[in-house]
């Protein structure tokens, strides 16, 4: 086990990509049970893998499976240029769990040519994928358009106004149905209680069979079940050696539901996994989040199995504490706030190993469960992913992107001194307080259903509201949160600077922005630097040719975003689609192209790359005598190597 002072976070870089590793901090120190219990669920993890793939397009995985088969058996020069944009397009669909780019949809498309994929297909044996009757030419002519024409599965994920969005996107979660077919479909399905409605669709894939639509649902016995099986086998080794009773029992739930497909039971089990707050030891497993679907119903695989982090726990539980203070104190309507605030449970976390749609790009905060009716009667459970931050930080220490995009030498000090904490406030606030707070009005419809696509961004700007809204309350310094205002001042500086121009290094020129959260930032910011310009609370400035944007007054651009939370909090409250539709492709969709052209050639002076992922650690039991006596965790160092690991142990489907 490395040191924390020896441990390598920069695994390796290539194009506008780095990879990184994180540091699982006192692992080797737990008592063996738990150890244990991390392996089995770090196994039932990996072993969802190919689902994600699947969900992303049809012929991800036969198309993973055959660049994999050429890097292991090509006899071809391997150190020429050719070889090596095979590499890097390799690695890019391996980062994006797909041929479709993690943050832009768009399909990744190879720099090298078809003959020179048809020369290394050809040079190696016949893939043991084909069938006994299949020649391999007949395979490259099939495969080849799949990866060079772009103009096949253009986009995994279109939220474009005006096209049918089931048509337009290359995603694997609807077959022979259109928009309108799916939405009578699931607006015919009768909720047993609606008050507390099942998320119809959250499981399985919409196909049209002779005319008659039906589902296919990721089950046991269903679709996925060979992956889903090998999930089953783990979890029902970890109940054996579950922490706690509650624990247990939310396993077992968790096994029933895969064995099921029932959603009633995917309820049930969520309340058991919020109820229980004394596991060190916690994983999510499951079809979690819908950012994947044009509709927002079908949700994409994913784990992330933890170890609590009870040093940065602190922060967490202080604001889950006064959850309630912070509803009462938003700018939201009186009628849209919860009455009582119950059930919030927040902690910091160290991640062991991500899978699925959390790996191996991550994300730095996560708050479940979704259904609006769970956290309103029984509360929310929020996590901070501590080491995950960390390594981050890490990465970025010398990185000179605040020296570029920042004005002046005292917002570059700000930053320097306090961007740890703010970007740390900011996940804990954005995750306990802004995504478990307010409430629907009596009588309106889940937001998939009245906002349709756009309500995955409606909800990440709701919850960046709450965050930046509290950011700079006094109320954090006298919590004991931030030593003071300064903290919430960078976190302000740092929003729309990102929000305004340095995201937009990670789009290509000429393309708008696809992506949820980046719609949600740029909406923010672009809403606020419009209702501050007559009292320059926002300055757009220039110096030497570039642009830079200046907040004057944090204080009214606080009045600002608790104007928006107002609105955004009624919008979906109501589930007021033309608002949510005005707002976002006014504010969210559109990219200023001279902005968007200086973003991307300042970002590349920087000789930085863009996108971030990590590879995971690796846990392998130590047996003797056919028992285990320990785990031991390694750190790889090569982002191919882990990748090849995977596809050799966990390719289920």
């Amino acid at each position: 086990m490395n040191s924390k002072n020896d441990f390598k976070v920069i695994a390796e870089e290539f194009e506008d990509y780095r990879i990184l590793r994180y540091q699982v901090a006192g692992f080797e120190n737990l008592p063996l049970k738990k150890k244990i219990l991390l392996y089995y669920l770090y196994e039932a993890a990996l072993s969802g893998r190919d689902i994600i793939w699947d969900q992303n397009y049809r012929y991800n995985l036969l198309i993973r499976k055959t660049l994999e088969h050429i890097l292991k058996y090509s006899q071809k020069l391997k150190e020429d240029e050719n070889w090596n944009l095979f590499l890097a397009y390799l690695k890019k669909i391996w980062f994006s769990n797909g041929i479709h780019h993690h943050y832009s949809m768009e399909k990744i498309v190879p720099h090298f040519s078809e003959n020179y994929f048809t020369s290394l297909l050809t040079d190696t044996p016949k893939p043991d994928f084909l069938k006994d009757n299949e020649n391999i030419e007949d395979f490259i002519r099939w495969i080849t358009p799949l990866l060079f024409d772009p103009e096949i599965a253009a986009k995994r994920v279109v939220l474009d106004k005006g096209v049918d969005l089931l048509a337009a996107s290359a995603n694997n979660f609807y077959e022979n149905v259109n928009q309108k077919e799916a939405e009578e479909f699931y607006a015919s399905m009768e909720n047993p209680d609606p008050l507390r409605p099942l998320s119809f669709g959250l499981n399985s894939k919409l196909v049209k069979v002779d005319g008659k639509v039906e589902e296919r649902v990721w089950r046991v016995g269903g679709m996925y079940s060979a992956a889903i099986e090998r999930i089953v086998f783990w979890l029902e080794k970890s109940i054996e050696v579950a922490e706690t009773n509650g624990q247990k029992a939310a396993l077992e739930k968790l096994v029933e539901f895969y064995k099921t497909g029932n959603l009633q039971t995917f309820d049930e089990y969520n309340i058991l996994w919020l109820n229980d707050t004394e596991s060190d030891v916690d994983v999510i497993n499951g079809f979690i989040e819908v950012y994947g679907d044009a509709l927002g119903r079908k949700a994409t695989y994913e784990s992330v199995v933890q170890l609590h982090d009870f040093e940065g726990t602190h922060r967490a539980e202080i604001i889950s504490t006064n959850a309630e203070w912070f509803e009462m104190h938003s700018p939201i309507l009186e009628e849209y706030k919860k009455k009582s605030i119950s059930g919030v449970s927040a902690r910091s976390i160290n991640v062991v190993v991500a899978s699925g749609d959390c790996s191996p790009s991550m994300p730095i905060g996560i708050n479940l469960p979704n259904a609006d009716w769970i956290r309103a009667e029984h509360g929310s459970k929020s996590v901070t992913l501590a080491n995950i931050i960390d390594a981050h930080t890490e990465a970025n220490k010398e990185s000179g992107i605040i020296e570029e995009f920042y004005w002046s030498e005292y917002e570059i000090e700000l930053s320097r001194k306090w961007n740890k904490l703010a970007t740390q406030l900011h996940v804990d606030l954005h995750e306990i307080i802004g995504h478990g707070s307010g409430r629907l009005k009596e009588g309106v419809a889940q937001p998939h259903e009245t906002l349709k696509n756009y309500a995955s961004t409606i909800e990440e700007a709701r919850a960046d509201l709450f965050a930046l809204y509290f950011a700079i309350d006094p109320k954090l310094v006298e919590l004991g949160l931030a030593p003071s205002i300064d903290v919430g001042y960078a976190e302000y500086n740092s929003y729309i600077t990102g929000g305004l121009i340095t995201q937009l290094a990670r789009v290509e020129m000429g393309k708008n922005l696809e992506e949820s959260h980046m719609r949600n930032r740029q909406l923010i910011a672009k809403w606020a630097y419009e209702q501050g310009f007559k009292k320059n609370i926002i300055e757009k400035k220039r110096r030497d040719g570039k642009t830079f944007f200046v907040i004057n007054n944090h204080d009214e651009l606080r009045e600002i975003f608790g104007k928006l939370l107002h609105e955004v909090q009624r919008i979906k409250s109501e589930g007021d689609f033309r608002a949510a539709k005005y707002l976002i492709e006014k504010y969210g969709v559109k990219v200023d192209r001279k902005l968007h052209q200086e973003a991307l050639q300042r970002w590349k002076s920087l000789g930085i790359p863009k996108f971030s992922g990590f590879i995971n650690p690796v846990l392998q039991p130590i047996k003797k005598n056919g028992k285990i006596f320990d785990i031991s965790m390694h750190y790889p160092e090569n982002f191919s190597d882990q990748m090849l690991f995977y596809a050799k142990n966990y390719s289920f489907l």
